[in-house]
């Protein structure tokens, strides 16, 4: 299947620029944030110029645009993910919040002394932190399944630490340092055997290939805009309606309530008993279009492109004298985690940068990944669709520039 992705990168005008003394722009720091496409940033200049208005409110006519933009969003999020109702998707600040509003809700419901929260050794801290709160607030055990050398969970082993206490399993789909691909639907369908919800962390894995929930099975979903290729501030909750409807609000105000008296409040139906206060329009709006987008393109040549040059940044990247992979998962996308020599890994990137290549380095938050590793901290080159062969290549020339600097 044909992909032209020097006509993609046409699409995306921060890659149309030159830095640090009139260098060619190699991104490869996707894995932080993705670029946008100027039909994202059109919509969103579009919104503020003609449909500005608060929603669900205003009977004027902008209310009413900026109403159904937003919903609009809402569905279109609903399609991107195949939930079964636009009602199951609720919007966030980002992967972040989405999984700080199921921790809360969930552990203050659901969770009491006694309980267990299983999560894997791969987890960004976002999917370590509030589950560590949780079970310190309620007096639950928070358990880690390891992994392997390579970077991939053993389904036996996952399997043998889920007991009759477990109350709720958050795992990452994919690995933000390893790339690891995990075996999602093997670890729900255990679960689920054993009446466990799952969580799944999609921030990661929403950019590079086709979710959907149904047939995952899974019972939370987050992932966050910014990473494919929308705004910041904005991400998704999809969450199964009957939890929805059982679990308590995230926080309280405007906007989320059915009735308020100084006696008591009761509270909307979901999704919007979850949007407290004005919500972040213009950039559902966005992150809207940005799906669009990435869908228009055909996720099996995306996903195709995408895995062929992974491939060969992993093996361009393995041909450095020096330089140390870390992990070798079975499945993966295009993230590359690397130490070269006894070099820092904040020289490594600095001196890349000089060169207009730009890496992400440090414990990329997973400290505790980075301590089964034994390194303090990696370099980390991750791509997206718009990336090429001719860029894998920069970062190994690069490199090269790096080992004359240290020789």
């Amino acid at each position: 299947m044909s992909f032209d992705v020097q006509k993609i990168r046409q699409d995306f005008p921060i890659l149309q620029q030159r830095v640090r003394d009139n260098k060619t722009l190699v991104y490869l720091d996707n894995a932080a944030t993705g670029q946008k496409p100027q039909a994202m940033i059109d919509a969103i200049i579009q919104y503020y110029q003609w449909n500005n208005a608060n929603v669900h409110r205003g009977i004027h006519c902008l209310g009413e645009r900026a109403t159904l933009a937003y919903e609009g969003a809402r569905e279109t999020v609903q399609h991107f993910l195949n939930a079964k109702h636009s009602e199951e998707v609720v919007f966030v600040r980002g992967t972040t919040e989405a999984i700080n509003l199921v921790a809360y809700c969930f552990g203050q419901a659901e969770v009491h002394a006694g309980d267990e929260i299983v999560i894997t050794a791969m987890e960004h801290h976002a999917n370590i932190v509030p589950w560590q709160v949780i079970c310190e607030q309620k007096g639950a055990t928070l358990k880690v399944v390891p992994i392997t050398p390579e970077g991939d969970i053993d389904l036996k082993t996952f399997e043998d630490i889920l007991t009759s206490n477990t109350k709720l399993v958050a795992f990452t789909h994919v690995s933000n340092t390893l790339g690891t691909i995990n075996p999602v639907e093997d670890m729900i369908a255990i679960a689920k055997q054993k009446g466990i919800p799952t969580l799944l962390d999609g921030a990661q894995a929403a950019p590079h290939m086709k979710v959907d929930v149904q047939a995952l099975d899974c019972d939370f979903y987050v992932f966050s805009g910014h990473k494919c290729f929308g705004p910041t501030g904005i991400g998704v909750l999809y969450a199964k309606s009957p939890w929805l409807e059982r679990l308590p609000p995230y926080q309280t105000g405007g906007s989320m309530i059915e009735q308020v008296t100084f006696g008591k409040t009761t509270y909307t139906k979901p999704p919007h008993k979850f949007e407290a206060g004005t919500p972040n329009i213009a950039d559902a709006v966005g992150l809207a279009e940005s799906l669009r987008y990435i869908e228009a393109l055909t996720w099996d040549a995306v996903e195709a492109y995408e895995h062929a040059l992974a491939i060969y940044l992993c093996e361009a990247l393995k041909a450095v004298p020096g330089l140390k992979m870390i992990g070798d998962p079975k499945c993966f996308v295009g993230v590359a985690s690397f130490v070269f020599k006894d070099i820092h890994a904040h020289d490594v990137a600095s001196i890349l940068d000089a060169e207009g290549i730009a890496v992400r380095v440090g414990h990329h938050c997973t400290m505790p990944l980075m301590d089964f590793y034994k390194v303090p901290a990696t370099v980390r080159a991750s791509i997206s669709f718009y990336n090429t062969r001719e860029e894998v290549d920069a970062l190994v020339d690069g490199l090269q520039k790096v080992n004359e600097v240290f020789a």
